[in-house]
């Protein structure tokens, strides 16, 4: 059932009026206001970004703004980003490049399928050229692994996640880079997760590239950005040829609303971040201690690491997780990576952290933001219990005599 997001986080659907309490900031984020006002005003607007009369210099001077704000979120410089379509063209396009070096791509088993799929197609003919590094039952990486590899072969790329996008597990990035650069590889990181929910300082955090995904923290769908820093020694090598959009790394006219959007929710979520951070997570383990006192019978993954502020990512033993998300239709949330949903298989990173495929397919994920309330808390626990408790009783009652 197609629902949009609404005011507060809720979502509308058409064919039931009443109000969904919206956790899969995951898979997208309402827009923020600010994006949205932002974005409307520039669809107002007419001009090409690369046109030389007055709308096309409005449209070039609009860009360069919304430039200059997520650089200020990152804290780099406005020409190191190019900006895109999402995290999934500036992965494909960090990976293309990197690869062009020569040697190795070494990544991580828990990867998004933007990172991990575009890796196995480079290396595709060559399987030796692909390394994927395992993680441990919490989603920690190997880095016993990382460094052999390092020590024993030529890596062109280093590319490791920020944070997991389904279990929320971060990864500190700054050991990983430092043994990278030793052995001179270069350093890739997906942080779609990441940016515009936890401070980021590209001064501190020494990644060569690193790719963002504007609708996760309130931004139009549909742009991104991807970060290079300069003098990084990267041969680029552009996934769309046409005319020399974006210093030649991206062919294609601007999407100008777009970048303007993302500029836009940039800018408001640096402003919030610190508060944001802490009354996310304050809601967040508030949501798991109810349904872990409640439930009983469950587990929260990853939960010994540190995680990002509003990810849950909660396994019911048993119970299939499209069954709970069936009995509780006034949660939006979801049953695993939504990039992914409706595949056969079952969550790759849960099966990397040692799930069974029975767990990986009772296990759903809840996701919050920057318009989740206390009120949507206490109404998303009382439907998970409710749900848990439904799908129980039906399931005892056709396992019975």
């Amino acid at each position: 059932m197609e629902r949009s997001p609404g005011i507060g986080g809720k979502v509308a659907s058409s064919r039931d009026a009443a109000e969904v309490v919206y956790l899969d900031y995951n898979a997208t984020a309402p827009m923020r206001p600010e994006a949205l006002k932002a974005t409307v005003s520039a669809m107002h607007s007419v001009g090409n970004a690369s046109s030389m009369h007055h709308p096309g210099r409005d449209a070039a001077t609009r860009v360069d703004h919304a430039r200059r704000q997520v650089a200020e979120l990152l804290n780099c410089s406005p020409g190191e980003l190019v900006f895109t379509s999402g995290a999934t063209e500036a992965n494909n396009l960090a990976l293309h490049a990197a690869y062009g070096r020569g040697g190795c791509l070494v990544t991580s088993a828990v990867e998004h399928p933007a990172v991990l799929e575009t890796a196995r197609s480079l290396t595709a003919g060559d399987p030796d050229a692909l390394v994927v590094l395992s993680v441990d039952a919490d989603g920690a990486l190997d880095l016993d692994g990382l460094a052999t590899t390092l020590g024993s072969r030529d890596v062109a790329l280093v590319s490791i996640m920020l944070a997991n996008n389904e279990t929320g597990v971060l990864v500190d990035l700054r050991p990983i880079a430092e043994a990278a650069h030793a052995a001179g590889a270069l350093v890739h990181t997906d942080a779609t997760q990441y940016v515009g929910r936890l401070p980021l300082d590209l001064n501190e955090l020494d990644v060569d590239l690193l790719s963002l995904s504007g609708h996760k923290f309130g931004a139009p769908q549909g742009v991104g950005a991807l970060f290079v820093r300069r003098g990084a020694a990267l041969p680029y090598r552009p996934l769309l040829v046409g005319g020399g959009h974006e210093r030649g790394w991206r062919a294609g006219t601007l999407n100008v609303a777009g970048i303007v959007g993302l500029g836009a929710a940039a800018e408001a979520a640096y402003k919030n971040l610190d508060h944001e951070v802490v009354r996310i997570g304050e809601l967040r383990d508030r949501l798991e201690t109810s349904l872990l006192v409640r439930v009983g019978d469950c587990e929260i993954n990853g939960r010994r690491l540190a995680r990002l502020p509003g990810v849950t990512s909660i396994t019911f033993p048993g119970l299939p997780a499209d069954a709970v998300l069936a009995a509780m239709p006034h949660v939006a949330a979801s049953d695993g990576s939504a990039c992914s949903s409706g595949a056969p298989s079952p969550s790759h990173v849960l099966l990397a952290m040692g799930r069974s495929r029975e767990d990986a397919d009772s296990t759903i994920r809840l996701s919050l933001g920057h318009a989740t309330t206390e009120q949507d808390i206490e109404r998303a626990a009382e439907a998970v219990v409710a749900g848990v408790q439904h799908v129980r009783t039906i399931l005892a009652a056709t396992d019975g005599p």
